[in-house]
This record gives structure tokens, C-alpha cells and sequence, in this order.
């Protein structure tokens, strides 16, 4: 091939890379209750705020979708008045998200799932979050999820063998469910869901920064692990930048 071919291909290819942003979607709860006696709930702010703006930051596209789209609702006990006027641009993300059964989730590059209790109740029991996770598993794209977001991963699996059998991660510990003193609460223990299927669980002591990374899948203990955890997923997400010839 003459030079100024081998130049002129170059060329387009680095325009391309240019041109094809990584696409991220950050899937929510739509569950505003939790418990017998309708304890209030929602998305935990800062696990969506910090990794969205962080997110947009880089430039990245991002959809922010729940099961049933529309406005996503957030837990009261995260909001904070001079947190909420910094990351108001995160919280008008979640006024109206896109229900997840209309997206061509295979357009994506990432998936993230913020917690807050509610994904135990929703997440937990999608048989499409099962279907979503498993692709993106398949076709080495990157899975985040932090603190009550792991719940997300429990329908995922394939010949009766579940996503998480053997893989290193993180979620909100027992201990921290107690000291939230959530533990009556809860429908079940999110950290022994996991080792029931045969999760490999690390964890740190109650509020400890903790980031696991286990391959494609990376995961974060608490709310106090965000800002590590958005940036374990750039990190990765910058190893293996995408190109317009990917899906």
C-alpha cells in the first residue's frame, strides 16, 4: 500500500475515534417504598451524581433509564442542600429516564447501577437487567455497580450457573445494614444473596472506601466508594476506547 494510502487511512481512523464517544447507560430504581411498613427509599444521590457528572466530564453519552422510566425517584436521607445546587445537573437526569425495555442497550459501552435500596425490591427480579447483564458479560463491556446496585446482577446467569459464581465484587455489607439499622427492613441481605450464588465477597468495615475490580466487572461498597468507583470505570473505559467500527 503506497505511504499517503497508509496516511490517509490513519487519518480517518483517528477522525473516527473522534467522532464515536463512549455511550454509558446508568440503569435506577423506580421503587419510592421498601418494607412492610412503606419506609421511604429511592435512588442513593451520590451514587448517581458523582459518577454521572464524572461521567459527563469525559465527554461521554450517557442514558439514564429505570424499568418503567419516568421520573426515578431519590432518597430523601442522600440529599443535601449544597450537594443538591452542585449536582443539579445529575438530579434533572432522573426527572424523566427512559424505560429500559425501549433502549438498544447493545449500542453501549458501559452499564452502571447506582443504589439505594430499591434495586432489591425492582433490579433484583428483572428478567431483562438478567438479559442486559449477561451481554454485556459476553461481550466483555464494562458492568459497574455500587453499593445496593449489585442487586442488579442477581437475575444474570446462563445453564443454571449465575453471573456472580466466582467473581470478586463488593455490595452493602450486612454490618452496614445494621449500623443503617436497615436489617429489619430489608427483604433480604444483598452481601448474602451474592455469596448464595457463589460470589467471591470482599468487603471493608462499615463506610470504607472499597472498589473491586474483577476483570469487566467493577464494584463499589457504599456511597463513600463513588468517586473511586466512577473513576475505576474512566479508567477502564479509557484501556479500551471504542471505535466507530464497534456496535
Amino acid at each position: 500500500m503506497p505511504e499517503e494510502n497508509i496516511e490517509i487511512k490513519e487519518e480517518i481512523i483517528e477522525a473516527c475515534e473522534f467522532e464515536r464517544p463512549i455511550r454509558i447507560l446508568i440503569v435506577v430504581t423506580n421503587v419510592d417504598k421498601i418494607g412492610k411498613e412503606n419506609h421511604k427509599t429511592g435512588v442513593w444521590f451520590e451514587e448517581f451524581a458523582i459518577p454521572y457528572l464524572e461521567f459527563l466530564k469525559e465527554g461521554y453519552f450517557i442514558t439514564t433509564s429505570s424499568l418503567k422510566g419516568g421520573k426515578a425517584p431519590i432518597d430523601k436521607k442522600s440529599e443535601n442542600l449544597i450537594d443538591d445546587i452542585k449536582w443539579k445537573t445529575a438530579k434533572q437526569a432522573l426527572e424523566d429516564t427512559i424505560p429500559l425495555e425501549s433502549i438498544d442497550y447493545k449500542l453501549y459501552d458501559a452499564i452502571v447501577l447506582p443504589g439505594g435500596h430499591g434495586p432489591m425490591i425492582d433490579l433484583a427480579k428483572s428478567e431483562l437487567m438478567g438479559e442486559i447483564i449477561n451481554y454485556f458479560s459476553e461481550n466483555n463491556k464494562i458492568i459497574g455497580a455500587i453499593c445496593h446496585g449489585p442487586a442488579g446482577l442477581l437475575p444474570a446467569g446462563k445453564d443454571d450457573i449465575a453471573f456472580v459464581n466466582g467473581r470478586k465484587l463488593t455490595c452493602f455489607t450486612n454490618e452496614e445494614e445494621q449500623w443503617a439499622k436497615m436489617d429489619k427492613i430489608v427483604p433480604f441481605f444483598l452481601e448474602d444473596a451474592l455469596k448464595e450464588k457463589g460470589a467471591f465477597f470482599m468487603q471493608e468495615d462499615e463506610g470504607e472506601i472499597n472498589v473491586i475490580e474483577d476483570d469487566n466487572l467493577i464494584t463499589g461498597q457504599n456511597y463513600q466508594s463513588a468517586e473511586l468507583f466512577a473513576q475505576t470505570i474512566i479508567k477502564h473505559l479509557k484501556k479500551n476506547k471504542p471505535t466507530c467500527n464497534n456496535n
